[in-house]
Protein backbone atom coordinates (compact mmCIF):
# COMPACT_ATOMS: atom_id res chain seq x y z
CA UNK A 1 0.00 0.00 0.00
CA UNK A 2 1.33 3.54 -0.85
CA UNK A 3 2.13 5.83 2.06
CA UNK A 4 -0.93 8.61 2.54
CA UNK A 5 -0.47 12.37 0.76
CA UNK A 6 -2.44 14.19 2.92
CA UNK A 7 -4.85 14.81 6.14
CA UNK A 8 -7.24 12.26 6.65
CA UNK A 9 -10.50 11.51 8.99
CA UNK A 10 -8.35 9.45 11.01
CA UNK A 11 -5.83 12.08 11.74
CA UNK A 12 -8.84 14.68 12.31
CA UNK A 13 -10.64 12.05 14.76
CA UNK A 14 -7.50 11.54 16.63
CA UNK A 15 -6.86 15.30 16.69
CA UNK A 16 -10.21 15.79 18.21
CA UNK A 17 -10.40 12.39 20.69
CA UNK A 18 -13.45 11.94 18.31
CA UNK A 19 -14.29 8.35 16.59
CA UNK A 20 -14.03 8.40 12.93
CA UNK A 21 -17.66 8.31 12.50
CA UNK A 22 -18.46 11.40 14.28
CA UNK A 23 -15.92 13.64 12.27
CA UNK A 24 -17.71 12.39 9.16
CA UNK A 25 -21.22 13.22 10.81
CA UNK A 26 -19.48 16.88 11.74
CA UNK A 27 -17.64 17.51 8.13
CA UNK A 28 -20.43 16.25 6.18
CA UNK A 29 -22.84 18.33 7.96
CA UNK A 30 -25.60 15.61 9.35
CA UNK A 31 -27.77 17.81 11.28
CA UNK A 32 -29.65 14.77 12.48
CA UNK A 33 -27.07 13.54 14.08
CA UNK A 34 -26.87 13.79 18.38
CA UNK A 35 -23.69 16.14 18.47
CA UNK A 36 -22.68 18.56 21.07
CA UNK A 37 -22.17 22.58 19.74
CA UNK A 38 -18.52 21.85 21.84
CA UNK A 39 -17.80 18.39 19.95
CA UNK A 40 -18.67 20.14 16.53
CA UNK A 41 -16.31 23.11 17.08
CA UNK A 42 -13.83 20.90 18.30
CA UNK A 43 -13.62 18.37 15.18
CA UNK A 44 -13.85 21.57 12.85
CA UNK A 45 -10.86 23.43 14.62
CA UNK A 46 -9.09 19.54 14.52
CA UNK A 47 -9.60 19.64 10.60
CA UNK A 48 -8.97 23.64 9.90
CA UNK A 49 -5.54 23.13 11.99
CA UNK A 50 -4.52 19.53 10.07
CA UNK A 51 -5.52 21.50 6.72
CA UNK A 52 -7.69 18.49 6.05
CA UNK A 53 -9.59 19.24 2.69
CA UNK A 54 -13.11 18.27 1.92
CA UNK A 55 -12.88 17.43 -2.01
CA UNK A 56 -16.28 19.05 -2.93
CA UNK A 57 -15.65 22.32 -1.20
CA UNK A 58 -11.90 22.60 -1.21
CA UNK A 59 -10.27 21.17 -4.12
CA UNK A 60 -11.47 20.19 -7.90
CA UNK A 61 -10.65 17.09 -9.56
CA UNK A 62 -7.60 16.41 -12.23
CA UNK A 63 -8.37 15.93 -15.32
CA UNK A 64 -8.85 12.71 -17.10
CA UNK A 65 -9.55 13.05 -20.57
CA UNK A 66 -11.26 9.86 -22.10
CA UNK A 67 -9.99 7.98 -18.52
CA UNK A 68 -12.32 6.25 -16.08
CA UNK A 69 -12.92 8.87 -13.17
CA UNK A 70 -15.93 6.94 -11.41
CA UNK A 71 -15.68 4.22 -8.80
CA UNK A 72 -18.68 2.25 -8.17
CA UNK A 73 -19.46 1.43 -4.11
CA UNK A 74 -22.18 -1.34 -3.72
CA UNK A 75 -23.19 -2.03 -0.19
CA UNK A 76 -26.13 -3.78 1.38
CA UNK A 77 -27.09 -1.41 4.47
CA UNK A 78 -25.49 1.66 5.31
CA UNK A 79 -27.74 3.03 8.16
CA UNK A 80 -28.14 0.51 10.65
CA UNK A 81 -24.41 0.52 11.87
CA UNK A 82 -22.03 3.28 12.12
CA UNK A 83 -19.00 0.87 10.80
CA UNK A 84 -20.19 1.08 6.54
CA UNK A 85 -20.57 4.73 7.02
CA UNK A 86 -16.71 5.58 8.26
CA UNK A 87 -15.41 2.25 5.57
CA UNK A 88 -16.94 4.72 2.96
CA UNK A 89 -14.96 7.57 4.31
CA UNK A 90 -12.07 5.61 3.83
CA UNK A 91 -12.68 4.85 -0.10
CA UNK A 92 -13.75 8.31 -0.75
CA UNK A 93 -10.03 9.80 0.62
CA UNK A 94 -8.00 7.39 -1.32
CA UNK A 95 -10.39 7.58 -4.43
CA UNK A 96 -10.07 11.59 -4.10
CA UNK A 97 -6.03 11.38 -3.55
CA UNK A 98 -5.67 9.30 -6.58
CA UNK A 99 -8.17 11.73 -8.59
CA UNK A 100 -11.01 9.64 -8.38
CA UNK A 101 -14.63 9.73 -6.49
CA UNK A 102 -16.77 7.37 -5.26
CA UNK A 103 -20.43 6.75 -6.12
CA UNK A 104 -22.17 4.85 -3.77
CA UNK A 105 -25.42 2.75 -3.91
CA UNK A 106 -27.13 1.11 -1.25
CA UNK A 107 -29.29 -2.23 -2.46
CA UNK A 108 -30.72 -3.17 0.98
CA UNK A 109 -29.31 -6.70 -0.39
CA UNK A 110 -31.97 -6.82 -2.69
CA UNK A 111 -30.85 -8.89 -5.92
CA UNK A 112 -33.75 -6.51 -8.31
CA UNK A 113 -32.21 -3.05 -6.13
CA UNK A 114 -28.55 -4.85 -6.87
CA UNK A 115 -29.18 -5.49 -10.87
CA UNK A 116 -30.20 -1.93 -11.21
CA UNK A 117 -27.97 -0.49 -9.47
CA UNK A 118 -25.21 -2.42 -11.59
CA UNK A 119 -26.95 -1.28 -14.86
CA UNK A 120 -27.38 2.15 -13.92
CA UNK A 121 -23.62 2.72 -13.39
CA UNK A 122 -22.31 0.85 -15.88
CA UNK A 123 -24.20 3.00 -18.62
CA UNK A 124 -22.08 5.42 -17.27
CA UNK A 125 -18.99 6.60 -18.90
CA UNK A 126 -15.71 6.52 -16.90
CA UNK A 127 -16.56 3.53 -14.77
CA UNK A 128 -13.10 2.21 -13.32
CA UNK A 129 -14.69 -0.61 -10.75
CA UNK A 130 -16.11 -1.90 -8.32
CA UNK A 131 -15.62 -2.52 -4.58
CA UNK A 132 -18.86 -4.26 -3.13
CA UNK A 133 -19.07 -4.05 0.32
CA UNK A 134 -21.28 -6.05 3.38
CA UNK A 135 -22.35 -4.53 6.75
CA UNK A 136 -21.64 -7.28 8.21
CA UNK A 137 -18.44 -9.98 7.60
CA UNK A 138 -19.75 -12.72 5.03
CA UNK A 139 -19.49 -14.88 2.39
CA UNK A 140 -21.41 -13.25 -0.86
CA UNK A 141 -22.14 -14.23 -4.11
CA UNK A 142 -20.72 -12.01 -6.34
CA UNK A 143 -22.60 -10.88 -9.40
CA UNK A 144 -21.35 -12.03 -12.71
CA UNK A 145 -21.50 -8.55 -14.11
CA UNK A 146 -18.97 -7.04 -11.70
CA UNK A 147 -16.26 -9.61 -13.01
CA UNK A 148 -16.14 -7.35 -16.00
CA UNK A 149 -14.30 -4.81 -14.09
CA UNK A 150 -11.61 -5.09 -11.44
CA UNK A 151 -13.22 -5.57 -8.31
CA UNK A 152 -12.80 -5.41 -4.92
CA UNK A 153 -14.55 -7.14 -2.32
CA UNK A 154 -15.05 -5.25 1.65
CA UNK A 155 -15.87 -7.05 4.49
CA UNK A 156 -17.21 -9.92 2.59
CA UNK A 157 -15.23 -13.31 0.90
CA UNK A 158 -16.26 -14.88 -2.19
CA UNK A 159 -16.54 -18.64 -1.57
CA UNK A 160 -14.91 -19.13 -5.45
CA UNK A 161 -11.91 -17.03 -4.09
CA UNK A 162 -11.42 -15.55 -7.13
CA UNK A 163 -11.61 -12.01 -6.00
CA UNK A 164 -9.47 -9.84 -3.74
CA UNK A 165 -10.57 -9.00 -0.34
CA UNK A 166 -10.08 -6.78 2.52
CA UNK A 167 -11.37 -7.72 6.10
CA UNK A 168 -10.70 -6.85 9.79
CA UNK A 169 -8.05 -9.37 11.12
CA UNK A 170 -10.86 -10.49 13.51
CA UNK A 171 -9.07 -13.97 15.19
CA UNK A 172 -6.15 -11.70 15.98
CA UNK A 173 -7.95 -8.92 17.67
CA UNK A 174 -9.75 -11.86 19.63
CA UNK A 175 -6.47 -12.98 20.74
CA UNK A 176 -4.73 -9.73 20.96
CA UNK A 177 -7.50 -8.52 23.40
CA UNK A 178 -7.47 -11.64 25.49
CA UNK A 179 -3.68 -11.19 25.50
CA UNK A 180 -4.05 -8.11 27.18
CA UNK A 181 -5.79 -9.35 29.63
CA UNK A 182 -3.33 -11.74 30.30
CA UNK A 183 -0.74 -9.49 30.70
CA UNK A 184 -2.67 -7.78 33.21
CA UNK A 185 -2.51 -10.47 35.01
CA UNK A 186 -6.20 -12.15 34.68
CA UNK A 187 -6.68 -16.06 34.43
CA UNK A 188 -9.82 -16.46 34.45
CA UNK A 189 -11.26 -14.22 31.48
CA UNK A 190 -14.90 -14.60 31.09
CA UNK A 191 -16.02 -14.32 27.45
CA UNK A 192 -19.59 -12.83 25.86
CA UNK A 193 -19.92 -13.36 22.63
CA UNK A 194 -22.03 -12.15 19.26
CA UNK A 195 -24.60 -14.74 17.77
CA UNK A 196 -22.66 -17.84 16.58
CA UNK A 197 -23.37 -17.60 13.17
CA UNK A 198 -21.66 -14.70 12.46
CA UNK A 199 -18.21 -14.41 11.45
CA UNK A 200 -16.71 -12.04 13.66
CA UNK A 201 -18.26 -13.78 16.19
CA UNK A 202 -16.70 -17.23 15.21
CA UNK A 203 -13.21 -15.90 14.72
CA UNK A 204 -12.78 -13.79 18.00
CA UNK A 205 -14.13 -16.60 20.00
CA UNK A 206 -11.17 -18.68 18.39
CA UNK A 207 -8.58 -15.03 18.97
CA UNK A 208 -9.91 -15.67 22.63
CA UNK A 209 -9.31 -19.73 22.92
CA UNK A 210 -6.17 -19.09 20.93
CA UNK A 211 -4.45 -16.71 23.66
CA UNK A 212 -5.54 -19.07 26.50
CA UNK A 213 -3.72 -22.09 24.91
CA UNK A 214 -0.61 -19.87 24.16
CA UNK A 215 -0.59 -19.11 27.97
CA UNK A 216 -1.51 -22.55 29.13
CA UNK A 217 -4.59 -22.27 30.42
CA UNK A 218 -7.54 -24.80 29.75
CA UNK A 219 -10.59 -23.48 27.68
CA UNK A 220 -13.12 -23.68 30.24
CA UNK A 221 -17.21 -23.58 28.13
CA UNK A 222 -18.61 -22.36 31.85
CA UNK A 223 -16.84 -19.20 30.93
CA UNK A 224 -18.39 -18.41 27.48
CA UNK A 225 -22.07 -17.12 26.98
CA UNK A 226 -23.62 -16.34 24.00
CA UNK A 227 -25.46 -13.45 23.36
CA UNK A 228 -26.65 -10.86 20.25
CA UNK A 229 -24.59 -8.39 20.02
CA UNK A 230 -27.01 -5.97 22.43
CA UNK A 231 -26.73 -4.70 25.94
CA UNK A 232 -29.36 -7.06 26.89
CA UNK A 233 -27.44 -9.94 26.38
CA UNK A 234 -24.32 -8.47 27.65
CA UNK A 235 -25.87 -7.83 30.79
CA UNK A 236 -27.55 -11.56 31.40
CA UNK A 237 -24.05 -13.17 30.29
CA UNK A 238 -21.95 -10.83 32.58
CA UNK A 239 -24.78 -11.41 35.72
CA UNK A 240 -24.13 -15.37 34.36
CA UNK A 241 -20.55 -14.85 34.92
CA UNK A 242 -20.38 -12.98 37.94
CA UNK A 243 -22.77 -15.18 40.02
CA UNK A 244 -21.04 -18.10 39.41
CA UNK A 245 -19.49 -20.39 42.04
CA UNK A 246 -15.98 -19.26 40.64
CA UNK A 247 -16.58 -15.56 38.66
CA UNK A 248 -14.04 -14.37 36.48
CA UNK A 249 -11.68 -11.45 37.04
CA UNK A 250 -12.44 -10.42 33.67
CA UNK A 251 -15.06 -9.78 31.10
CA UNK A 252 -14.36 -9.80 27.48
CA UNK A 253 -17.19 -9.13 25.40
CA UNK A 254 -17.43 -9.29 21.84
CA UNK A 255 -18.30 -5.76 20.75
CA UNK A 256 -18.97 -2.44 23.04
CA UNK A 257 -22.80 -2.86 23.02
CA UNK A 258 -22.64 -6.25 25.41
CA UNK A 259 -19.74 -4.63 27.00
CA UNK A 260 -22.57 -1.66 28.11
CA UNK A 261 -24.89 -4.37 29.38
CA UNK A 262 -21.88 -5.90 31.29
CA UNK A 263 -20.85 -2.84 33.39
CA UNK A 264 -24.67 -2.46 34.19
CA UNK A 265 -24.78 -5.61 35.27
CA UNK A 266 -21.16 -5.01 37.51
CA UNK A 267 -22.86 -1.47 38.70
CA UNK A 268 -26.64 -3.82 40.00
CA UNK A 269 -24.24 -6.08 41.82
CA UNK A 270 -22.75 -3.38 43.91
CA UNK A 271 -19.10 -3.93 42.27
CA UNK A 272 -16.94 -1.14 40.68
CA UNK A 273 -15.01 -1.52 37.36
CA UNK A 274 -11.79 -1.74 37.31
CA UNK A 275 -11.52 -2.06 40.88
CA UNK A 276 -13.74 -5.61 41.11
CA UNK A 277 -14.15 -6.55 37.70
CA UNK A 278 -12.33 -5.98 35.17
CA UNK A 279 -14.61 -5.17 31.66
CA UNK A 280 -13.15 -4.96 27.91
CA UNK A 281 -15.31 -4.74 24.53
CA UNK A 282 -14.55 -4.75 20.84
CA UNK A 283 -15.49 -2.10 17.91
CA UNK A 284 -14.55 0.96 19.34
CA UNK A 285 -17.56 2.66 18.86
CA UNK A 286 -18.41 5.97 20.15
CA UNK A 287 -19.94 5.29 23.06
CA UNK A 288 -17.03 3.68 24.37
CA UNK A 289 -15.68 6.70 24.93
CA UNK A 290 -18.35 8.22 27.18
CA UNK A 291 -19.08 5.16 29.69
CA UNK A 292 -18.10 5.23 33.31
CA UNK A 293 -15.50 4.10 33.45
CA UNK A 294 -14.62 4.79 29.58
CA UNK A 295 -14.04 0.81 27.91
CA UNK A 296 -11.15 -0.80 27.23
CA UNK A 297 -11.83 -1.85 23.89
CA UNK A 298 -10.28 -3.19 19.93
CA UNK A 299 -10.74 -0.58 17.39
CA UNK A 300 -12.54 -2.19 14.10
CA UNK A 301 -10.13 -0.55 11.29
CA UNK A 302 -13.77 0.48 8.85
CA UNK A 303 -11.46 3.51 7.77
CA UNK A 304 -8.55 1.67 6.93
CA UNK A 305 -10.32 -1.33 5.32
CA UNK A 306 -12.43 1.05 2.83
CA UNK A 307 -8.81 3.01 2.04
CA UNK A 308 -7.07 -0.01 1.11
CA UNK A 309 -9.90 -2.05 -0.55
CA UNK A 310 -9.89 1.29 -3.09
CA UNK A 311 -6.30 0.96 -2.92
CA UNK A 312 -6.56 -2.98 -3.81
CA UNK A 313 -8.67 -1.67 -7.00
CA UNK A 314 -6.60 0.73 -8.28
CA UNK A 315 -3.63 -1.54 -8.44
CA UNK A 316 -5.40 -4.15 -10.22
CA UNK A 317 -6.45 -1.63 -12.71
CA UNK A 318 -2.94 -0.54 -13.30
CA UNK A 319 -1.47 -4.07 -13.50
CA UNK A 320 -4.37 -5.31 -16.37
CA UNK A 321 -3.91 -8.83 -15.25
CA UNK A 322 -7.11 -11.31 -14.61
CA UNK A 323 -8.56 -10.83 -10.85
CA UNK A 324 -7.18 -13.27 -8.61
CA UNK A 325 -7.49 -13.99 -4.68
CA UNK A 326 -6.07 -11.76 -2.15
CA UNK A 327 -6.49 -11.81 1.29
CA UNK A 328 -5.82 -8.80 3.02
CA UNK A 329 -6.87 -8.39 6.75
CA UNK A 330 -6.44 -5.61 8.36
CA UNK A 331 -5.14 -5.16 12.49
CA UNK A 332 -7.40 -4.05 15.07
CA UNK A 333 -5.77 -2.06 17.36
CA UNK A 334 -6.16 -2.15 21.23
CA UNK A 335 -7.77 1.04 22.39
CA UNK A 336 -6.70 1.25 26.07
CA UNK A 337 -9.08 3.29 28.51
CA UNK A 338 -9.55 2.62 32.22
CA UNK A 339 -11.79 -0.40 32.35
CA UNK A 340 -9.29 -2.97 33.02
CA UNK A 341 -6.47 -2.63 35.65
CA UNK A 342 -3.70 -4.97 36.83
CA UNK A 343 -4.04 -7.99 39.30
Amino acid sequence: MTRRRSTTMTDVAKAAAVSQSTVSMVLNHVTSARLSAETRSRVLAAAQALNYQLPQAQQKAPAREAQPTTIGYLVDEISTSPHPVVSLDGARDAAWQHGYTVQLVVTRGKPEQEAAAIACLQAQPGLLGWIYSTVFTRQVQVPAALLELPTVLLNCQDPAQKLPSVLPAELAGGQAATEYLLSMGHRRIGFINGEAWMMAAQQRLSGYRRALAAAGISYDPALVKAGDWMSGTGFDGAMALLQSPQPPSAIFCANDLMALGALEAVKQLGLRVPEDISVMGYDDQEISRHTHPPLTTMELPNYDMGYAAVETLLEQAASKAPPRRRLIQTDCPLVQRHSVRTL
